[in-house]
């Protein structure tokens, strides 16, 4: 699937990037040639098994902050499709590229605008395909050096590096638990969180407790964001799951 410079840019001296990748390919072979070749170019790569997988993977890796583990996303067309609608639909803005197969170049537009960020179609070069992920990689640190550390959902702001938070436009004070409950929930509007998965990001795998914690906060932050805290406008119990913002 590579021209033949695969072989020159393998043999090049790997730069540590610090970038990692989430790599779903269905064909095994080209798979692995494309993980041991991102890997020798300072990628950290995480294959996925399959596209049922690739949403999981992505949302179990987040951090306590809701901050995404992976910096770019590289999906066979089979799966590509439907994935980039379901993660945009979500908010997620992981940088996608899209290995495109032989002969689908008249494909790209679909891909573009399901939401990927690039489409290369097989079989490439291997220096063309890496210089395409530098380039989105390039993009992606360029977009949050420019944007403003802050999360805002109607009238609603959150300054994460400022740990502050206004509500109707006077500021309202939380506490360190409550804050953080509210940015992961601002940074995914709509995603329905259960009860485990809140104490996960918000409390870490090791803490001891029940659920019951999660309920005291939201209620907690429900006073201090609702006009009516008993009828919430934004953070929502859905019956059976658990919690979503908006």
């Amino acid at each position: 699937m590579f021209s033949p410079d695969l072989s020159e840019s393998l043999c090049r001296s790997a730069v540590r990037t610090n970038s990692k990748v989430l790599l779903l390919e269905t064909e095994e072979l080209f798979r692995d040639m494309l993980a041991l070749a991102l890997e020798e170019q300072g990628f950290e790569v995480v294959i996925a098994p399959d596209g049922r997988s690739v949403i999981p993977t992505l949302e179990n890796s987040l951090s306590v902050k809701g901050e995404q583990y992976f910096n770019l996303l590289i999906l066979d067309s089979v799966n590509g499709l439907d994935l980039c609608r379901m993660l945009r639909h979500q908010g997620n803005l992981i940088p996608i590229m899209i290995l495109g197969a032989r002969g689908s170049a008249n494909n790209c537009a679909f891909y573009l605008e399901a939401g990927a960020d690039d489409y290369v179609t097989k079989p490439f070069g291997m220096r063309e395909f890496m210089a395409r992920c530098q380039a989105m990689m390039r993009r992606q640190r360029l977009g949050q050096v420019s944007q403003t550390i802050m999360l805002q959902y109607q009238d609603i702001i959150l300054y994460s590096e400022e740990c502050r938070v206004t509500v109707r436009g006077e500021e309202v004070k939380l506490s360190p638990k409550q804050f953080r409950l509210l940015e992961l929930f601002m940074s995914y509007p709509r995603r329905v969180w259960s009860r485990e998965q809140l104490l996960e990001q918000v409390w870490g795998p090791d803490f001891i407790g029940d659920s019951k914690t999660v309920d005291v906060h939201i209620r907690w932050l429900r006073e201090k964001l609702e006009l009516n805290p008993s009828k919430p406008d934004y953070v929502i119990t859905v019956r059976g799951f658990g919690y979503r913002f908006g």
